[in-house]
């Protein structure tokens, strides 16, 4: 690695030298094989997960109509584009060590990666939002969020996702403006890699507050009922409610920190220090923690909803009856009227 360290901003613009090979920081087979393995096992539940979740979301009139479910769904592909375009590019640099044939080519498949992802945390912004909305000022919930206004919302999101991450191939990069290389990504600005983390860590912020905001509201409710024994049926299944969105708030936030801290915090050190050689390792290791993440995502904010579970049961239902060859199934029926008549948990936030 010593030789990379000679090359100047001006040579780490090739493509098919020295300079590129520096970046694949993968020295051994085992870590290769481990690398692949991490990236193929999250990548493929990753697809499955999301491409279900958008099934079950769009195959039901009553749950593509809803702001929470829309949110959902733009979670869904964000991610299901994450492991699609992350495992290709990474893998494909890092374990087959092939470089692209432009520098254009790689910023390209870096925005593409730099989009999903953002795009992601962008998405579980707004689905925090719609909770902290939701709880806050539930008797406003249905004029302040709308469907038209959701909509909207993604289409500004996306918009602005797709722009950030367009900004090194259209110019922001070190070799155009011969600046400071990132020592993590060829061709990447300092400036700009300092500026996404910046984005993302805002972001973040946001989403803790606003999830943190939920959980204070929820232990309000929760307090608040311990006083009042008057009905004592209601208010139990009342509380069950709240300690299981606090459950499920404690789960987000956990897996949110642990998923994007590690990343961050190598990309801030790389822009203040020179990185060792074991520190990139690392940091390309860590780097499966953001897929990690994108294959949780589903389990937490769709999965356990009672109304995309109970869709899901009766696609599954649907499924065995046609294997068996029978015309009726007491089961899928049972959990088709299930789905239709359960709830779905985001809409159970709405009272307080």
């Amino acid at each position: 690695m010593d030789i990379c360290k000679t090359f100047e901003n001006a040579s780490k613009c090739s493509v098919n030298g020295t300079p590129m090979e520096c970046f694949m920081v993968l020295s051994t087979q085992a870590q290769k094989i481990s690398i692949a393995t991490l990236c193929g096992l999250f990548g493929t539940l990753c697809i499955f997960e999301n491409s279900v979740v958008l099934y079950l979301i769009f195959s039901s009139p009553g749950t593509r109509r809803k702001p929470s479910y829309i949110f959902i769904s733009s979670l869904a592909l964000a991610d299901l584009l994450a492991s699609i375009i992350f495992v290709s590019s990474f893998v494909n640099f890092h374990v087959l060590n092939e470089t692209d044939s432009s520098k254009e080519l790689f910023l390209l498949k870096l925005g593409g990666v730099n989009t999903s992802f953002t795009a992601s945390l962008s998405s579980l912004l707004l689905t925090a939002l719609d909770r902290y909305i939701s709880i806050s000022r539930p008797s406003e919930y249905k004029l302040l969020v709308t469907r038209k206004r959701a909509w909207a919302a993604l289409g500004v999101l996306w918009a602005m996702c797709v722009t950030t991450a367009s900004l090194p191939i259209l110019g922001w990069n070190c070799c155009t403006l011969n600046s400071t290389c990132s020592e993590l990504f060829p061709f990447v600005d300092d400036n700009y890699l300092s500026s996404w983390v910046c984005l993302v860590m805002a972001l973040l912020g946001c989403i803790v507050y606003a999830y943190a905001h939920v959980l204070w509201r929820a232990h309000q409710h929760v307090a608040y009922m311990g006083k009042h024994q008057a009905q004592v049926g209601k208010q139990n299944s009342r509380m069950r409610m709240d300690v299981m969105l606090a459950k499920t708030l404690v789960m987000v936030l956990t897996v949110l920190v642990l998923c994007w801290s590690p990343v961050l915090i190598l990309m801030i050190y790389s822009i203040f220090a020179k990185l060792t050689n074991h520190l990139r390792k690392v940091f390309a290791f860590c780097s499966t923690l953001c897929l990690l993440n994108s294959m949780v995502n589903p389990i937490i904010y769709a999965l356990r909803s009672k109304e995309l579970f109970s869709s899901l049961r009766a696609v599954f239902f649907r499924f065995k009856r046609r294997l068996r060859g029978t015309d009726d199934s007491p089961e899928g029926d049972s959990a088709h009227k299930s789905s239709a008549a359960e709830t779905v948990c985001e809409d159970d936030v709405h009272v307080t």
